[in-house]
C-alpha cells in the first residue's frame, strides 16, 4: 500500500509541476517544442540516445559481472531500451528499471542480485552525474553562490540532520549496519573491483557526455544561440535535477528546473522550457527501440504459447482419429474423419504465426508495455499483506 501511495505521489508532483509551468507559462512554449524538430534532429537525437544506451548497457554488465552475473552486451542492451521505453511510458518514470531488475533476477535465479545490480549500475551513473556537477559548480563560482544563495536554510539543516541521524541509526544498529556492509560490499565487488572501475568509469564519462550533448542539440533545435560555455552550467544542473523521484514518465522536474534557471540566467523562461521540452521528446525518440523489443518479446511469448497448445493437441489427434473414423462409404466417399474441422497437412503453430502476424505493430507494442507492467505488479504486489501480517 505504501508503494502505491508513494508512486502516485511521484505521479501527482510531477503534474503539479506540468500544471504550475502551463498555468505561468501557457502552453506555446510546449507546443514550440513540437514545432522545432525536424527529420535530422531526430535522426542526431536517435543516434546519440544509441550510444548513451549501449555505454549503459555495458555498465550494467560490469556491475553484474561483479555480483557473479553473466549478462551478455546484447540482452542488455535490448533490457536497456526496453526499460528507457517503458519509463517513458509509465508512471514515476523508474518502473522500466525495476521491471530490467526483476527480470534479470528471475532468468539468473536471484532477483535480490539482479536488482542489486541494476542500483549499482544507476549509482554509478548518478555518481558521475554529481560528479560533473561539482567540477562544473566549481568552475564557475558565480553561479555556485548563486545557486547557494537560494537553496533555503531549512533544506540545507534538514539534510544535515538526516546525514548525522542515519550515521547513528547505522551505528547503533546491528541490522542497518549489517546491510551498510553489505552496500559497501557490493559497491566493491561491483563497482570499484580492479577489472570493473577503469569501464565503469569511461562509460560513465560517456552516459553523461550523450545526455550533454542531447541537450545542447534541443538547444539549438530550439533556437537558441547562447554559447555553450552559458549552456553547459544549465544542463548539468538540468540533468540532477531530473534525479528528483517526481515526474510523470520523466516529465515535470526538468521542464520546472530549465525554466527557472534559464530565466535567471536572462535566457528567458519560455526557452528553458522549450528546451526541456524539444529534449523529452528526443529521449522518447531515443527510446524508441524499446517498443520493437517489447513487441519480439510479446510474439515470442505468444509463439511459445501456441507450440505448449499445439504438441498436447498433435500427440492425441491420432488416437481420437481412430476412434472417430468413419468408413469412406458412409462419409460420402470422402474420407472425412468425423468431428474434425483440420484441414490435413495444416500446421497448428504455423497457422497461429500466421494470425499473429496481421496483428498490428502499435497494438503489439501496447499489449507488451501492459503485460511488462503487469508482470511488475505481480511481483511487487503480494509483499504488502505479507508486511502487514507480520
Amino acid at each position: 500500500m505504501k508503494q502505491r501511495i508513494w508512486a502516485w505521489a511521484r505521479t501527482l508532483g510531477g503534474a503539479a509541476i506540468l500544471g504550475v509551468l502551463l498555468w505561468r507559462l501557457g502552453s506555446n512554449a510546449f507546443l514550440d517544442g513540437l514545432r522545432v524538430i525536424d527529420g535530422w534532429t531526430l535522426l542526431a537525437a536517435f543516434g546519440i540516445g544509441l550510444l548513451a544506451t549501449v555505454a549503459s548497457a555495458w555498465r550494467w554488465c560490469l556491475a553484474a559481472r561483479g555480483l557473479g552475473i553473466r549478462l551478455p552486451l546484447r540482452s542488455a542492451v535490448a533490457d536497456y531500451y526496453q526499460a528507457l521505453f517503458l519509463n517513458a511510458t509509465l508512471p514515476g518514470g523508474l518502473l522500466g528499471d525495476v521491471h530490467r531488475a526483476v527480470r534479470n533476477g528471475r532468468e539468473h535465479g536471484d532477483v535480490g542480485r539482479g536488482v542489486r545490480a541494476v542500483v549499482l549500475e544507476r549509482f554509478a551513473g548518478q555518481v558521475a552525474l554529481f560528479a560533473v556537477g561539482v567540477v562544473v559548480l566549481l568552475a564557475h563560482p558565480g553561479l555556485l553562490l548563486f545557486v547557494w544563495a537560494r537553496v533555503p536554510s531549512a533544506a540545507l539543516v534538514a539534510t544535515g540532520g538526516a546525514v548525522v541521524v542515519l550515521g547513528v541509526l547505522i551505528g547503533t544498529r546491528p541490522g542497518l549496519r549489517r546491510k551498510a556492509a553489505a552496500v559497501g560490499r557490493d559497491v566493491r565487488q561491483g563497482l570499484l573491483a580492479r577489472r570493473n572501475w577503469v569501464g565503469v568509469g569511461f562509460t560513465s564519462v560517456i552516459v553523461v557526455a550523450s545526455h550533454l550533448g542531447t541537450f545542447l542539440l534541443a538547444a539549438r533545435a530550439a533556437g537558441s544561440t547562447a554559447p555553450v560555455t552559458r549552456l553547459l552550467p544549465l544542463m548539468v544542473l538540468a540533468l540532477v535535477a531530473m534525479v528528483l523521484p517526481l515526474s510523470v514518465g520523466g516529465w515535470g522536474p526538468r521542464e520546472g528546473f530549465c525554466a527557472w534557471a534559464f530565466g535567471a540566467a536572462g535566457l528567458g523562461a519560455q526557452e528553458g522550457l522549450t528546451v526541456a521540452v524539444v529534449y523529452g521528446l528526443f529521449a522518447l525518440v531515443a527510446a524508441l527501440p524499446g517498443v520493437v523489443v517489447l513487441a519480439t518479446r510479446l510474439l515470442a511469448r505468444r509463439r511459445e504459447a501456441a507450440v505448449a497448445v499445439a504438441e498436447p493437441a498433435a500427440v492425441a489427434e491420432p488416437a481420437s482419429a481412430a476412434s472417430n473414423a468413419v468408413p469412406a462409404d458412409a462419409a460420402g466417399g470422402s474420407g472425412a474423419v468425423g468431428g474434425s474441422d483440420v484441414v490435413a497437412g495444416t500446421d497448428p503453430v504455423a497457422v497461429g504465426a500466421g494470425r499473429l502476424a496481421m496483428i498490428d505493430v502499435t497494438e503489439v507494442a501496447e499489449r507488451a508495455r501492459r503485460e511488462a507492467a503487469r508482470d511488475l505488479a505481480e511481483h511487487l504486489g503480494p509483499r504488502e499483506p505479507a508486511r502487514a501480517a507480520a
